[in-house]
């Protein structure tokens, strides 16, 4: 019996840095009324409140629903009273902190892949991640589906990132982004953290997302053992939760 079903964000519940559109808010208010849902994205708290949060009904069925911005280093949940609460927080120290920024601006430079006219920050400091967009964080989602389709400018400079990072976990996320978090924290690490704070068996477990990929930042929650279903994009997503609901639901 499935007790929890875990999204991705970004290209699997909305197009990336895009807001939940109508049908999938709905489909997935809809969801939280007959199982726990969870959502585990590279994104920062802020993204998870202007993407979902600002297009879901409010109610006390939001106490269904986890939320764990910057691949699982942080964990939300909810409550009719007081709300929304920070659960944990996995930060970088500050050494951690100016030694990644320093080693992936050089690669950056290196590579000459560095966006001359950007749209908004190449690189964001999310506190528990580190976060590199190819474009800039608010680029449009057409030029952003151009600049690296095949993934092989990510994947040059994750590569590099890799041999001069050894000891943090980089993972593509989203179309343009490369995720950087603390060794050993990574959604697989999400997905245990809901195993101990929700008491549900991994194997109650079901996720969703499109980057399950070898090195796509979803494909570490592969590696506990939950059951994972790849997508292309939110149209697929929804037809899952659709049929979800109509098997839970009954």
């Amino acid at each position: 019996m499935i007790k929890l079903l875990v999204f991705d964000l970004d290209g699997t519940l909305a197009d990336s840095k895009a807001a939940l559109d109508g049908e999938m808010a709905d489909r997935l208010s809809a969801l939280l009324r007959v199982v726990k849902v969870a959502i585990i994205s590279g994104g920062s708290w802020t993204q998870f409140q202007e993407q979902v949060l600002g297009h879901l009904p409010p109610g006390d069925y939001l106490s269904g629903l986890s939320l764990l911005p910057t691949c699982g280093t942080r964990f939300y949940d909810y409550a009719p009273t007081p709300g929304w609460q920070l659960r944990y927080a996995d930060d970088f120290t500050d050494p951690q902190r100016t030694q990644i920024l320093a080693v992936l601006n050089r690669v950056i430079d290196q590579s000459g892949f560095r966006a001359t006219k950007p749209w908004g920050e190449l690189i964001e400091d999310r506190g528990s991640q580190i976060t590199f967009s190819g474009l800039g964080q608010q680029a449009p989602l057409p030029q952003k589906a151009q600049w690296d389709p095949n993934r092989a400018k990510r994947t040059a400079i994750k590569t590099r990132l890799d041999s001069l990072l050894p000891d943090m976990s980089i993972r593509l996320g989203g179309a343009t982004s490369i995720d950087i978090t603390r060794p050993g924290i990574d959604k697989a690490y999400g997905i245990l953290k809901l195993r101990d704070l929700l008491t549900i068996a991994v194997g109650e477990m079901l996720f969703a997302g499109d980057a399950l990929f070898l090195g796509g930042n979803d494909y570490p929650v592969k590696t506990v053992g939950v059951t994972a279903i790849p997508v292309r994009d939110p149209t697929e997503t929804k037809r899952i939760i659709e049929t979800v609901i109509a098997c839970l639901g009954s």
